[in-house]
């Protein structure tokens, strides 16, 4: 890099604080999906977005560290293998979205006890059918997960996995384009064959394996 543009000090600074308020901004993003009754579709749009602008500043951030004090960061926003690329239209009619979370099961017995409580409270709005629909729930963990999956909606439990004795592992999300809005019950039989990787407009990544990834490469 030539002098003429050789970034100052003062950029490497300024980066900085622009990274520690994207962090904020990022924060407060979950903060306010998590603490929200309900929590949608907008709320998570918002944390993406303030994931992209993190993702944005700490990359600005590290560039100018690197070329002002020869210096990386310990950590990187990585980049997810794209795969096949782009072949949906430019502008698509329709959108499927596609998420898959992980957890294990760290604590099955307040998993058993949150689902027979749920049961208990509200038989009706549970799949445990019986007069001893809230006893099994408490017993069996495929009725436990029937009743708490179909209590909560999966964002709620992503928000509260820790109060139903669970921890989070990988997880991912995929907008992907359709041609046009699929018709009611089309796509219930097999509701994940239409995640093309050829018509993947976004996707956003969350692992622990990133952060073994940058640990590995830090000298």
């Amino acid at each position: 890099m030539s002098d003429a543009v050789q970034p100052t000090a003062a950029q490497v600074r300024a980066a900085a604080d622009a990274l520690k308020e994207a962090i904020d901004r990022h924060l407060a993003a979950i903060e306010r999906r998590s603490s929200a009754p309900g929590a949608g579709a907008e709320d998570d749009a918002a944390v993406f977005a303030a994931f992209n602008e993190m993702a944005a500043a700490g990359e600005a951030y590290d560039e100018l560290l690197y070329d002002v004090y020869d210096e990386v960061t310990p950590f990187e926003v990585p980049e997810t293998d794209g795969g096949a690329p782009y072949e949906g239209p430019d502008e698509p009619d329709a959108l499927s979205v596609f998420i898959r979370r992980d957890y294990t099961v760290v604590e099955p017995r307040r998993m058993l006890a949150q689902a027979q409580r749920v049961a208990e409270l509200d038989p009706e709005a549970t799949d445990v059918d019986g007069p001893d629909g809230d006893e099994a729930a408490g017993r069996s963990m495929q009725a436990a997960l029937g009743v708490l999956f179909g209590e909560f909606d999966p964002d709620e439990i992503a928000s509260r996995h820790k109060e139903f004795g669970l921890e989070e592992g990988d997880s991912t999300l995929w907008v992907v384009a359709a041609e046009e809005p699929a018709e009611p019950g089309e796509w219930l039989a097999a509701p994940f064959d239409a995640a093309d990787p050829e018509r993947v407009l976004c996707r956003f990544d969350i692992s622990e394996a990133f952060e073994e990834d940058d640990l590995d490469t830090v000298d």
